[in-house]
């Protein structure tokens, strides 16, 4: 399912793994805490468990990379919908789980795995086509979570911080009885940061960052995941002015930007080197800084989003950063 790589761009970034820190996979096991009854807050919804479950199905990417981040690949009777490839870090473990659709499942396939717990990225899943309503699953004995980013009710999604990341991680590692694993992760995440930010590679330099889209081209705008690894890198996001997480705009207002460079978020369903060959053919764009340069960084979409992955995409971000630097 994954979408074509960009092998030409000048500052095409490859998994960078060690030598940026991130965090490495935490080896799977049992529960390291509490295995008694936990409840946690959730989207205006208190989720209880009796004990920690021990057949959870997530049902997006995000919640997935979760679920293998802490470990917890031995106890996932199921998953599904990629956006992009799962990291190599977590491959093994993501290839012991049974995939259950490419998408979305249906409510026959998902409830065929027997679940305990499930767990979503998005409010989409939990609709009738899909899972059917948290409501109803409770009543079914089926416990769920969704990302406090993907709540339903938009004035309960937290603002876009990196702390809300690790509340999510959090929060999951308490349901499953792994706190001490979010713990770790967080310390290295912090620990990273800290560094791409004292190193500031994009100190000087105007990002747009271009998520999909080439009719109406679809951004980062101030407060979502984008913004958060922009300010970690040091440099300006041009639409770092507009609300919320992402914003549709206009290629006038991109080449009135003049951005210096432009990440570009690859995905299955849009790839970044379409948008690429979008940019280098048009008469108009192509005559941009950043394209006339090829100051392409390109991360999947996976990384540009607030969850565990996010301090990898930003990892990423200021590696092809750094390639603009004088003497680089």
């Amino acid at each position: 399912m994954r979408a074509g790589r960009v092998l030409g761009a000048f500052l095409f970034i490859g998994v960078l793994g060690a030598c940026t820190g991130a965090p490495a996979p935490v080896a799977s096991g049992g529960a390291t805490g509490s295995a008694g009854p936990v409840s946690v807050d959730n989207c205006g919804t208190t989720v209880s468990v009796g004990a920690p479950p021990e057949r959870l199905v997530t049902l997006n990417q995000g919640a997935t990379e979760v679920a293998l981040a802490l470990g917890l690949q031995s106890r996932m009777a199921g998953t599904a919908y990629l956006d992009d490839a799962v990291p190599e870090k977590w491959k093994a473990a993501y290839d012991s789980v049974p995939v259950l659709s490419k998408k979305y499942p249906t409510k026959e396939n998902l409830l065929a795995a027997r679940p305990d717990f499930l767990y979503a990225s998005y409010s989409s899943a939990y609709t009738d086509k899909v899972a059917g309503t948290r409501e109803e699953l409770r009543g079914q004995g089926i416990p769920s979570y969704v990302s406090p980013f993907g709540c339903s009710d938009k004035s309960l999604v937290p603002p876009t911080t990196w702390q809300a990341a690790w509340g999510e991680l959090n929060d999951v590692a308490k349901v499953f009885g792994v706190t001490d694993r979010a713990a770790a992760i967080r310390q290295q995440q912090e620990q990273q940061l800290a560094q791409l930010t004292a190193t500031a590679a994009g100190k000087g330099l105007k990002v747009l960052w271009y998520d999909s889209d080439t009719k109406t081209p679809f951004v980062g705008a101030g407060h979502g995941g984008p913004q958060l690894v922009l300010d970690a890198v040091g440099a300006t996001n041009v639409f770092g002015d507009l609300p919320g997480g992402w914003q549709t705009v206009s290629w006038e207002k991109v080449v009135a930007a003049d951005p210096d460079a432009i990440v570009l978020a690859d995905a299955d369903w849009d790839s970044a080197q379409s948008r690429i060959d979008y940019l280098e053919n048009d008469p108009v764009l192509s005559r941009l800084a950043a394209v006339r340069r090829k100051a392409f960084v390109v991360l999947p979409f996976s990384e540009s989003t607030p969850g565990v992955l996010l301090a990898d995409g930003a990892a990423k971000v200021s590696a092809g950063l750094s390639r603009l630097r004088p003497g680089s």
